[in-house]
């Protein structure tokens, strides 16, 4: 199942660096684990921490906390009020005319925020 992100590229509405910033961002989305889990996890139970207490958050390894960075940075040099657009397009895989229904923007309006936002991920990951 083609992407909403490769559907863009393959009918000329984002660029290759753009869609490789959008990759990019994507990846580092699912390396940092940030997406809900939606089947059981089969990892081992926490151990307690004390006395009737309950392990403390998530424990992350390296290259997630290094993947959460980097996604944080990202969507952060896209600027204000453009995480939404590329969160729902690029890493939860919704349709345009989706992510604009939800966002409350008239039509085509997203595809041209989308590309606002994927040029600026772009030059924070330095693609040329």
């Amino acid at each position: 199942m083609e992407s909403p992100l490769g559907w863009l590229l393959a009918h000329g509405h984002v660029s290759p660096r753009q869609f490789e910033a959008g990759e990019r961002l994507r990846s580092d989305w699912e390396r940092a684990q940030l997406a809900p889990r939606v089947t059981m996890a089969w990892d081992a139970a926490p151990v307690a921490r004390g006395r009737g207490g309950a392990a403390s958050g998530v424990d992350l390894n390296g290259s997630q906390i290094d993947a959460r960075k980097r996604f944080d940075d990202a969507v952060a040099s896209a600027g204000p009020g453009l995480a939404d657009i590329l969160w729902r397009v690029v890493c939860a895989g919704e349709g345009m005319r989706d992510a604009e229904t939800a966002l409350g923007w008239p039509a085509r309006a997203g595809k041209l925020v989308l590309t606002f936002a994927l040029d600026r991920v772009a030059d924070f990951y330095r693609l040329r």
